[in-house]
């Protein structure tokens, strides 16, 4: 299986239409005028993307030929009823990650994440499990940030309304809305039932920002990044190459409430930490598999100490599972979020789309984390307190008022000390 930049995306951002933090990279869009004119044939097109794609050949134990036929039987009077059949359809694989989106939801999902979104700022995704609306991470700088929206948070009722078997495509549709309004949000938290009333606003998110520090002698580069978005790995190697002019003594890259992004994105930025190595491996339904490694363009060999949480998924992990496993950084925090699929982004013939995983991915050690997120080198938890204090006040993060921040110097100091104490040559 080719890893290209034609639209591949990781689960655990396959759902984050609140905000539109997905770019739609690569989408194919077929311009077949009868697809207009026939609802089914959109519904057989669905099927057919699944029938051909998608990662579990047994299709979650359903007949998936059964299907096909009844749905194909049904007279659709309008796109609404096919649209509305499709996610029927979908629903019975029991991936919340596969999914249909109408022409207005797919537009929204192809606006580039380097451009200027509308929303609250909220991650979102389905629990597989319990079907709950769960908050992945609020972006950075949002309103749902600002206000103290928290990875985890479950979403009860939007402006009162219960998303008790509501779909992702619905909920984000309740949440959008014109810039100044507001949107009123009950959420569960530990047991506890909380308010949010947040003012949609516009949002402009660059996924890298960066600084130096004189946390340890010699100097500290931070690195945070948000999302791995299209210009992630641009964004990144400008840091990287600004810091080491500055001649930092090591790095701290933060990759907490990072919810994923793109598959490529993540090998990318992988290439700019390890010289030689594996960084991820895809396997498609078929067990072909696609190993992706260094290519010898590190940008730094500094000591690295990594910090991840409950909110890193999908290219998160696979950024932290490869530095962990090529023994290149430390990582420090909390358990990961736990996503391995991959999401391939697919354009209709009406304009609507959809997201279809088509496979699973392994560290290079060969950890299937799906499920079981990857486990940090020193965990240290923050309390609800320290979450809300952090969330308060966003200057914060990335300091020695961060817990998670300072036990990560101790680490950075402690891999210095390894080296004798004198920051490596950088790798060019």
């Amino acid at each position: 299986m080719d890893i290209t930049k034609r639209g591949l995306i990781l689960g655990a951002t396959a759902a984050v239409l609140t905000t539109v933090a997905v770019t739609g990279a690569g989408i194919h869009l077929s311009s077949q005028a009868f697809f207009r004119d026939s609802p089914k044939e959109i519904v057989d097109e669905v099927w057919q993307i699944v029938d051909r794609n998608y990662v579990d050949g047994t299709f979650n134990q359903v007949d998936w030929q059964k299907v096909r036929n009844e749905y194909l039987s049904r007279n659709y009077t309008s796109k609404e009823e096919a649209y509305k059949a499709i996610r029927e359809m979908l629903k019975k694989l029991g991936d919340p990650y596969t999914r249909f989106m109408d022409p207005e939801e797919f537009k929204s999902m192809q606006i580039d994440t380097s451009g200027e979104l509308t929303g609250v700022g909220i991650q979102l995704s389905q629990d597989e499990e319990s079907k709950k609306l769960v908050v992945i991470a609020p972006i950075e700088g949002t309103p749902a940030a600002k206000a103290g929206v928290l990875s985890k948070d479950i979403i009860l009722k939007i402006d009162g309304k219960s998303t008790e078997g509501m779909e992702v495509s619905d909920a984000v549709n309740l949440i959008r809305g014109p810039v100044g309004t507001e949107v009123r949000l009950t959420i569960l938290r530990n047991n506890q039932q909380k308010m949010f009333t947040l003012k949609r606003d516009r949002i402009e998110i660059h996924p890298v920002r960066y600084s130096r520090s004189q946390d340890i002698p010699g100097g500290v580069g931070y690195i945070r990044l948000n999302q791995f978005s299209a210009n992630a790995a641009g964004e990144m190697r400008t840091a990287i190459q600004a810091l080491e002019k500055q001649g930092v003594s090591g790095y701290v890259l933060d990759l907490r409430s990072n919810p994923g992004g793109l598959l490529y994105a993540s090998i990318d930025i992988a290439r700019m930490w390890i010289k030689d190595g594996g960084i991820v491996s895809t396997v498609d339904r078929q067990g072909v598999s696609d190993r992706q490694k260094a290519n010898n363009r590190q940008l730094s060999d500094k000591p690295l100490v990594v910090l991840v949480d409950g909110g890193s998924a999908s290219a998160s992990e696979i950024l932290s599972g490869a530095l962990q496993d090529n023994g290149r950084g430390v990582l420090v925090g909390t358990k990961t979020f736990g996503k391995g699929l991959v999401q391939s982004v697919r354009g209709l013939g009406d304009g609507s789309g959809m997201a279809v995983t088509i496979a699973k991915y392994y560290t290079p050690s060969g950890r299937d984390i799906n499920h079981a997120g990857i486990i940090p080198d020193v965990t240290i938890e923050l309390n609800d307190t320290q979450r809300q204090e952090l969330g308060r006040n966003r200057d914060e993060i990335g300091t020695k008022a961060d817990p998670q921040y300072a036990k990560g110097l101790e680490a950075l100091q402690q891999q210095i000390a390894k080296r004798g104490g004198r920051p490596q040559a950088s790798a060019r």
